[in-house]
């Protein structure tokens, strides 16, 4: 599930959002008040239930070989998203959706390369209802990334962030604390 020309996409595990009205998240490090949105590239960060921790990785101008071959891995494609084992269940039954809103009203959340989101001051009415994803594992596939299970997603990320790949995470707080 990707936006159109022209749309950014807001996922959500309730279908019955009418409009949506900026706020300040609890956990945000921001302070202004957003409606948070992602376009193509970064939809698929948002494949998971949403309390869902996740440390994600591709390859991106600039990557190493060393790093792919480590990171990314043998026939992994050119992106890995990794979840621990206890949230397997959750992304086989979590039933997830899409909104599609229109694009004019956002911008990045910040000046990088890649920045994570866009966001919207004003409220945002979608241009139509709620659409289910569909199977996150199998958006997953269809999308050509690796999805990776591990015991304890911290290792992962500890390594990833000193590499040449490009890596974003979600929902750490929710992972099982750092072994270390």
């Amino acid at each position: 599930m990707r936006p159109e020309a022209g749309q950014v996409l807001h996922f959500s595990e309730d279908p019955t959002i009418e409009l949506f009205v900026p706020h300040v998240a609890a956990t945000a490090r921001e302070t202004e008040a957003y409606v948070w949105a992602v376009g193509p590239d970064r939809a698929p960060d948002y494949w998971f239930p949403r309390q869902c921790p996740r440390a994600m990785a591709w390859v991106r101008p600039g990557t190493s070989e060393e790093d792919r071959a480590r990171i990314i891995g043998a026939g992994g494609g050119n992106r890995v998203h990794v979840i621990e084992y206890t949230w397997w269940n959750a992304m086989q039954t979590t039933t997830l959706y899409a909104y599609r809103l229109p694009a004019a009203p956002f911008r990045p959340i910040d000046d990088t390369d890649e920045p994570p989101a866009v966001v919207a001051t004003e409220p945002v009415r979608p241009l139509g209802p709620a659409e289910p994803v569909g199977n996150l594992i199998d958006c997953h596939a269809a999308a050509g990334i690796q999805l990776r299970l591990l015991t304890n997603l911290w290792p992962f990320w500890t390594e990833v962030i000193t590499t040449t790949v490009g890596f974003s995470a979600i929902r750490l707080r929710n992972a099982h604390p750092s072994p270390s």
